[in-house]
């Protein structure tokens, strides 16, 4: 049967099983009653299969969407009565309802039962029994069959489709956990600190210029000032790093390390709560690459026998997890918020009142954080970078062997009002999860202190967000989510085989991209999904797993927008690759699988331009950027007292003087009138909800939306703000960057810096950082090596990637 593009929702309930049979036991076909009393023995005794644990679950054709709870002890008749919001953009022939049996290692299969696609396309709701059959689509006997109803809503039934936001009434993101909340203050952070001057002047509407603000500064702030809480969730803190660097704009008492901060501020009497990723990686693999190295350890020993509670937190697998699914989760995944909440003074400071504030983003209180949109390789490290060496790319980098140091780009934002508050609770779950001593403060005996959550702007207020919260977590990570699925579903939240996910990142950057009307401009240290439409070359895509959608999201809205005959572009900017040795298996691994997500987007393109029959490339719709910097040498420049071993990627990128620049954020602006900011990934890892814990905000300012004329508010000024940082360079064109002749300028200076960077030549300064990601694309959409680019500058790494025949794709994607 042809298969069939599903792009919409699909509404789906699975009810209940009927006259079930389990080839694989020797009770499989025998009368209910005599399986039941068998088991029930089997299960007390512990000899047998015991007990039966059944479960379903919906694909459509070979993509997983959705799986019900484990029913217990019910072998023949399991009523699930689960309901499932599905986001599809996926071809398939049939939607599968698969019945399998849990075991201790894996699952086997009882049967599937199939309804053809061509039967839900007219938006009808199907409320039927589908018989269960084999491998070989015959009836499995016995009567076997699976209640279900589905309806299918298509992406043009959609009322936001391609509109925006288009009002202040837009009521969010629906089906998530967390409300979107008005009369919120949100600031946006570009890198650790801008130095002053740096950004030119950007003019927004009702005659204002855009202002940048300083992360790292305002955090040290806000954990100076703070009176009664300090909580801190991160990857990684690294007690010694120092936030105030600026030799510019010093403050009192900015040369403390964070550890002494801290230490000073609960031996003051504020409570300071800290839950730290415990790196449990015992895993070879991964240790062999270097991907981690944390500090978990050196900040736990820190602050023992402090006032400071710090909490080495494993990232703990959900009740309901099979012995090898709990290995995985415990050694392969992360918690990865990046969280800082406080309470903070009222802004008029005459008030002895106090409100929350919460930072969220990508930046991790670490070492090798700190950075500005310089990005400096050598002439920092005997100044802010000296004690602050950052470069795991290469095997012995030190500051005694000199630079270059790799730089890092990262985004993050401060949030006030109610959506601040939405933070605090996140971590509230989190640390009765996992903090071990009941710590939190008690909020409501602070009523007559802390303001409750309320606005922090007018309604009129021009300057006033809409901001909601979204996560990637689960029952193992979150206290008190609920604990059937109809109480999950009511919360926002997907019931998975036996735990409660929130996964409403993945569901944000969905409803984003479908509401898209011009553009979209990406930033994230990671980039491949929807394994399911990639080339079975060399892989069985059904095997992989990385099954979010958002990839093939932005193909289909660019093809929608080719169909229509109207422009639309997409800015992707990643790093040159993962972090670490780029010549390792893990980080080849994961630029094969970015290779495979970007063929896949180019294909549609290209299927789509030669079906119009227009003259266009794909990249005048899609475009993939790197970053990356050179710096001439300078007299009394810091000289090292050590040399990197000859003929080694540290010794030719230090003759070079070249390196990348390490995209870390984690950010997507569409139209310039929405943003989303967080700690998650465009990969699995960070959108499944059960693998890597994240959290991100999405924000709009009701005043400035791009309803009849370009939004013009903050967004805007702080998308031209990095693409200065990235260009070195400010056009008029960049105001339409949805147009043809925007995307063509962007792409011939990205071209022109990436030959400036490669070239063995080096006779000033890189003018700026965005380099085209060095892959060719034919007019099929396939990604090819450039000619004699094999390999990135300096190094043995391949550009396009190897597929790894010992690392599992769980790992990863």
């Amino acid at each position: 049967m042809a298969k069939i593009l599903l792009h919409g929702s699909l509404h789906a309930t699975i009810y209940e099983g009927d006259s079930l049979s389990n080839p694989n036991r020797t009770t499989g076909s025998a009368p209910k009653f005599f399986r039941k009393l068998v088991e029930g023995i089997e299960e007390t005794v512990g000899l047998g299969k015991g007990g039966s644990h059944l479960y379903a679950t919906i694909d459509l054709d070979k993509a997983r969407v959705g799986r019900t709870r484990i029913i217990h002890n019910e072998p023949v008749n399991p009523r699930w009565y689960e309901s499932f919001h599905i986001y599809c953009a996926h071809m398939a022939a049939d939607v599968v309802f698969t019945v399998k049996e849990e075991q201790a290692i894996g699952a086997s299969l009882i049967g599937r039962a199939y309804l053809p696609v061509q039967e839900i396309l007219n938006g009808e709701e199907v409320d039927r029994w589908l018989d269960i059959c084999n491998e070989d689509r015959n009836p499995i006997g016995g009567g076997a069959r699976i209640h279900i109803k589905v309806r299918f809503f298509d992406i043009s039934t959609e009322r936001t489709w391609s509109r925006g936001i288009r009002s202040a009434k837009f009521p969010g993101v629906p089906y998530t956990f967390f409300s979107q909340r008005r009369g919120c203050k949100v600031t946006l952070y570009q890198d650790a600190h801008v130095p002053d001057n740096f950004i030119p002047k950007i003019p927004l509407a009702d005659g204002k210029l855009y202002e940048p603000h300083r992360c790292w500064e305002d955090i040290f702030d806000a954990i100076s000032n703070a009176k009664h809480l300090i909580y801190i969730t991160g990857w990684s803190v690294y007690t010694e790093i120092t936030l105030i660097r600026d030799s510019k704009r010093q403050k009192p008492g900015g040369e403390v390390t964070l550890g002494e901060l801290l230490k000073r501020k609960a031996e003051e009497g504020v409570r300071v709560l800290m839950l730290v990723w415990d790196d449990r990686t015992s895993v070879g693999l991964l240790k062999k690459d270097g991907l981690m190295a944390t500090h978990d350890q050196e900040t736990e020993n820190y602050f023992r026998n402090s006032e400071v509670h710090c909490v080495l937190c494993p990232r703990n697998p959900d009740d309901g997890g099979s012995f090898v699914q709990d290995l995985q989760i415990s050694t392969m995944f992360t918690h990865h918020q990046k969280i800082v909440v406080v309470d903070g003074a009222m802004p008029n400071l005459e008030s002895q009142r106090r409100r929350i504030v919460s930072f969220v983003g990508g930046i991790d209180l670490c070492d090798g954080r700190y950075d500005t949109p310089y990005h400096s390789l050598f002439r920092t490290l005997d100044t802010a970078h000296h004690d602050d060496f950052h470069q795991p790319n290469f095997a012995g980098g030190s500051i005694k062997k000199g630079g270059p140091r790799e730089p890092w780009h990262d985004i993050h934002s401060r949030l006030e009002g109610p959506v601040a508050w939405d933070v605090l609770y996140n971590f509230e779950q989190r640390w009765r999860k996992q903090g071990g001593k009941d710590l939190l403060v008690q909020l409501r005996d602070l009523g007559d202190i802390i303001i409750p959550p309320s606005p922090v702007t007018f309604s009129e207020d021009r300057e006033t967000w809409n901001v909601q919260l979204f996560r990637s977590i689960d029952g193992g990570a979150a206290f008190g989510f609920p604990d059937t699925p109809e109480d999950a579903a009511k919360a926002g939240l997907v019931s998975g085989k036996d735990n409660i996910i929130d996964r409403s990142i993945q569901d944000a950057y969905i409803n984003a991209i479908r509401r898209a009307k011009d553009f979209i401009y990406i930033e994230n240290q990671y980039f491949l999904g929807s394994s399911f439409d990639w080339k079975a070359d060399g892989i069985k895509p059904e095997d992989i797993n990385a099954l979010h959608v958002i990839p093939k999201e932005l193909s289909l809205k660019i093809v929608s927008k080719i169909e229509a005959g109207e422009r639309f572009t997409v800015y992707v900017v990643v790093p040159m690759w993962p972090e670490g040795m780029p010549e390792s298996g893990s980080v080849q691994a994961i630029l094969d699988w970015q290779r495979r997500t970007m063929e896949m987007m180019y294909t549609d393109i290209a299927q789509a331009i030669r079906a119009k029959q227009i003259d266009a490339e794909p990249k005048d719709y899609l475009t993939f950027f790197c970053l990356g910097n050179r710096e001439t040498k300078k007299s009394g420049e810091y000289t090292p007292e050590e040399s990197p071993e000859p003929d080694t990627d540290y010794i030719r990128a230090q003759e070079a003087r070249r390196f990348m620049i390490y995209v870390h954020a984690k950010m997507m602006i569409v139209d310039d009138e929405y943003i989303i900011v967080g700690s998650a990934n465009i990969n699995q890892r960070s959108m499944d909800g059960s693998r890597d814990s994240e959290i991100a905000m999405g924000a709009y300012q009701p005043y400035h939306l791009a309803t009849r004329e370009p939004a013009r508010g903050q967004i805007h000024g702080f998308r031209m703000a990095l693409w200065y940082e990235h260009l070195g360079m400010l056009d008029d064109l960049f105001l339409q960057p949805q147009s043809l002749e925007c995307i063509r300028k962007v792409n011939r200076i990205a071209d022109k810096y990436w030959d400036l960077y490669s070239s063995d030549n080096l006779d000033r300064d890189l003018p700026g950082h965005l380099l085209t990601y060095p892959v060719g694309i034919t007019s099929d959409g396939e990604v090819t090596q450039l000619p004699g680019l094999e390999f990135f500058p300096d190094t043995k790494a391949s550009v396009l990637g190897t597929k790894s025949d010992y690392m599992p794709p769980i790992l990863t994607t």
